[in-house]
C-alpha cells in the first residue's frame, strides 16, 4: 500500500481495534473485515482526475491527522444553550449529535408516536435488533467507495429511525449535528433510516459548527430503505464554519410505489463533498433530488448523483442550482441509469449555475446511460451570469443594481427551495439564502450560533 492519508487510519484501526469494538453493537463489527479488505484493495483515497469530472480530492481531506474519538468523549454542553433554533413556524421532533454522539433532547422519547424508533445502534441492537441487522450495511457501497468503506471500518455508533408499516410521523424530525470538540476531529457519522411499508416521515438534517478556529471533518453515511408505498422526505442543511470539511454519502433503495425526496442545501462550509445513489428498485416510484449551492470566499462544493432505475414506469427528477461569487468552485456530476426492463421510465435532470465573480469557477457533467427504448429522459446544463437585458429593466424602474442583483439570484434559487414540502423551512430558507447571497455569514437569528 502506497504512503497515503489512508494508510494512517488502517494502522490507526489495527492498533485501536479492541477499544473501536468495545463501544460498537455486533451489527457495526461484522461489517467491519469487508470495510477493511475494500480498503486494502483499494489501497488509497481517490485524488482530483481519479473521479470523473473535476471531483474534490478524497485524500486532501482526510490527510491531516485528525482526531478520532475512540474512546466516546462527549464534550459536554447545554443543549438548550448551544443551540435553541427552531425552524419557525414548525414543531420539531428536536436531537442533537455533539461530534459523533447522539444525544435526544429532554422530551424526545415521549413525544414520539407508537412504533417510531429514534435510538443509537447500541440501544437498537437491544430493542430492535433484527431491523439493525437486516438492513445497517445492505444500502451503502462498501467495497467501490473508499469514504463509505473508511466509515465503516471506523465506525462505533450511530443513530437509528425506525417507522413501522402504516405508521405516519406528523411532525418533521430534526437531527442537529454540531461540531463542538476543542482541537481538530474527524467524526464518524452514520444514520440509518428504515421506513416499513406504507409509512410516512419527514427529516431535516442540520450541519453546524460551534467553535471557530479548529478544524474538523464530517465522514458521514445516510441508508435509507424505503418500503412499499412508503413516503419520505429528507432535507439536509449544511451550515458550517469555513474550517469544516464534510464528505457526505445518501444511499437510498426504494420499493414498490415508494416516493423518495431529498434536498441538499450547502450554505456554508469549507471543502464539501456530497454524493447521492439512489436505487429504485421497485415498480412505479417517485424520486426527487435537489439541492442549491451558495458559494463565496475559497468555499468548494461538489454534488455527486446516480440514480439508478431498475423498476418499470417510475418517475425521476434531479435540479441543482449554484450561485458562485469571490473564488469559490463547484462541481456537479449526475448519472441517470436505466435499465433494460425499466420500461415506461421518466428520468429528468437539470443543473444550473451563476457565476457571480470573474474568479468563480463551475464544472459539470450530466450523463444518462439508458439501456431500454420505452422511456423518456433528458438530461441538461448551463452555466453564466446574470441576464443583464433584466438586469437593466430592474434598474431602469429605480431599483439599485445590487438590490436588483439579489433578487435575480433568489429568484433563481426559487424553484428549488419550492421542492421543501415544510413551508416554514422555506421561509428559513429564503432568508439564509438572501443572508448568505449578501455576502454575510449564516447567522441564526433565533439562536446565539454563528457561523
Amino acid at each position: 500500500m502506497e504512503d497515503t492519508s489512508l494508510r494512517q487510519y488502517i494502522e490507526l484501526y489495527r492498533s485501536q481495534r479492541e477499544t473501536l469494538d468495545a463501544f460498537s453493537p455486533e451489527a457495526v463489527r461484522r461489517l467491519r473485515p469487508g470495510a477493511l479488505a475494500a480498503l486494502e484493495a483499494l489501497g488509497r483515497f481517490p485524488r482530483k482526475g481519479d473521479e470523473g469530472y473535476e471531483r474534490t480530492s478524497i485524500e486532501d481531506i482526510f490527510a491531516p491527522d485528525f482526531g478520532v474519538n475512540l474512546q466516546r468523549v462527549c464534550f459536554e454542553a447545554d443543549l438548550a444553550d448551544t443551540f435553541r433554533c427552531d425552524v419557525p413556524k414548525v414543531s420539531t421532533l428536536l436531537a442533537v449529535i455533539l461530534n459523533d454522539i447522539y444525544r435526544p433532547t429532554a422530551n424526545l422519547e415521549t413525544q414520539l408516536p407508537e412504533g417510531v424508533t429514534l435510538c443509537t445502534f447500541t440501544e437498537a441492537a437491544r430493542r430492535c435488533p433484527d431491523v439493525l441487522h437486516r438492513c445497517l450495511g445492505s444500502v451503502a457501497d462498501v467495497d467501490s467507495d473508499a469514504a463509505t468503506a473508511l466509515n465503516t471500518l471506523l465506525l462505533q455508533d450511530g443513530v437509528l429511525l425506525h417507522v413501522d408499516r402504516g405508521v405516519k410521523l406528523d411532525k418533521p424530525l430534526q437531527l442537529v449535528s454540531i461540531f463542538n470538540a476543542p482541537l481538530p476531529m474527524l467524526a464518524i457519522r452514520r444514520l440509518l433510516i428504515v421506513m416499513e411499508a406504507d409509512s410516512e416521515a419527514r427529516v431535516l438534517l442540520c450541519d453546524h459548527s460551534r467553535d471557530k478556529g479548529f478544524q474538523y471533518v464530517s465522514s458521514q453515511v445516510v441508508e435509507a430503505v424505503v418500503g412499499e408505498d412508503a413516503v419520505l422526505d429528507v432535507y439536509e442543511i449544511d451550515e458550517s464554519d469555513a474550517g469544516t470539511s464534510r464528505v457526505s454519502r445518501f444511499y437510498a433503495r426504494q420499493q414498490h410505489r415508494s416516493r423518495l425526496t431529498v434536498n441538499g442545501t450547502t450554505l456554508s462550509g469549507g471543502v464539501v463533498r456530497n454524493d447521492y445513489v439512489i436505487d429504485v428498485d421497485g415498480d412505479r416510484c417517485d424520486t426527487r433530488l435537489a439541492g442549491m449551492v451558495t458559494g463565496i470566499g475559497s468555499h468548494k462544493s461538489d454534488n455527486s448523483t446516480l440514480v439508478r432505475h431498475h423498476g418499470s414506469h417510475c418517475h425521476s427528477e434531479q435540479l441543482f442550482k449554484y450561485v458562485l461569487s469571490d473564488y469559490a468552485a463547484g462541481a456537479f456530476e449526475g448519472l441517470i441509469e436505466v435499465d433494460e426492463g425499466a420500461v415506461g421510465t421518466e428520468a429528468y435532470q437539470s443543473n444550473r449555475n451563476l457565476l457571480a465573480s470573474a474568479g468563480a469557477r463551475m464544472h459539470t457533467r450530466p450523463q444518462l446511460l439508458i439501456y431500454c427504448d420505452d422511456v423518456k429522459c433528458s438530461h441538461g446544463a448551463t452555466t453564466g451570469q446574470l441576464d443583464e437585458r433584466a438586469l437593466f429593466y430592474m434598474r431602469s424602474r429605480g431599483i439599485p443594481e445590487g438590490e436588483a442583483r439579489l433578487m435575480l439570484m433568489q429568484a433563481f434559487m426559487a424553484d428549488v427551495i419550492d421542492t421543501i414540502s415544510l413551508e416554514g423551512l422555506r421561509d428559513r430558507l429564503r432568508h439564509l439564502v438572501e443572508r448568505r447571497l449578501c455576502g454575510s455569514d449564516a447567522i441564526c437569528g433565533d439562536c446565539g450560533l454563528r457561523k
